[in-house]
């Protein structure tokens, strides 16, 4: 196992567990006791972790994977979740995508269609995610338009009033929304305010809006609200769902389509 590969499955079970021991760890990824050490040691410079004696404990009260450690979790789900997402999007329209890593792979899915490799443009893409308006600047048949604002460093995105210039000029045909939480009687949510202002925008200038997200994140609370569950159109999530969350959301008026 490398390095990075250590250091996701650490943090993915810090925040499971909410606490790690150095033996404990060492026993479930097959590495010596010193190896963790030094593992934690390194993550715990980084901020990501807090070292205590014999082990570590997440990085402040409300503890958030940076994306490029969130990337591996619960991937098949998210694979499926966003190619239906994609199938959701025609040729032509304007598309807005928030930041996270299920939006990071409807992007590429978007890309990966046959029929979206030619046109003039063959989508609009707009979105505050640096690291997405990356991936797709090299397609030409995709136009691309970043907002301004603040990079976040744990996600990629752009947020502050800058981006408020930019979303308050334009209008999109859908937008694709990834949330830290979605409850059927609080809405869509994130962990951090500005992150969610960005997104309740993109939703504003939307024609639809579409939740992408794992069933892991349904039912919950997230600190700062995106949108309330009436201003949602579509949810697309994985098989796991429970159906009585599902039927709470159909009530609510949101198709749900379960992959």
């Amino acid at each position: 196992m490398t390095r990075d590969a250590r250091w996701k499955t650490l943090l993915d079970l810090l925040v499971e567990r909410g606490r790690l021991d150095v033996e404990e760890a060492a026993e479930t990824l097959g590495v010596s006791a010193a190896t963790i050490r030094r593992d934690f040691d390194q993550l715990a410079e980084q901020q990501l972790l807090v070292r205590t004696r014999g082990g570590a404990v997440p990085h402040g009260v409300s503890y958030e994977l940076p994306l490029r450690y969130r990337s591996s979790r619960r991937a098949a789900e998210k694979e499926r979740i966003s190619a239906a997402v994609a199938e959701l999007v025609a040729p032509g329209e304007v598309v807005g995508l928030t930041g996270g890593t299920t939006t990071t792979e409807v992007a590429r899915a978007l890309a990966a269609r046959p029929d979206l490799a030619t046109g003039s443009p063959a989508l609009t893409v707009v979105t505050n995610a640096l690291n997405i308006a990356t991936e797709l600047a090299i397609r030409p048949q995709f136009k691309i338009v970043v907002t301004g604002g603040v990079a976040r460093p744990q996600t990629y995105e752009l947020i502050g009033p800058l981006a408020d210039g930019v979303l308050g000029q334009i209008t999109l045909d859908v937008a694709v929304l990834g949330v830290d939480a979605f409850d059927p009687d609080h809405g869509t949510a994130a962990h951090d305010q500005d992150e969610a202002a960005i997104n309740r925008l993109l939703c504003e200038r939307a024609r639809r809006v579409v939740v992408a997200t794992d069933s892991s994140k349904l039912g919950r609370r997230a600190f700062a609200r995106i949108c309330p569950t009436a201003h949602v159109d579509v949810l697309v999530t994985d098989a796991g769902v429970d159906e009585r969350t599902a039927d709470l959301f159909r009530e609510a008026g949101v198709e749900v389509r379960a992959v």
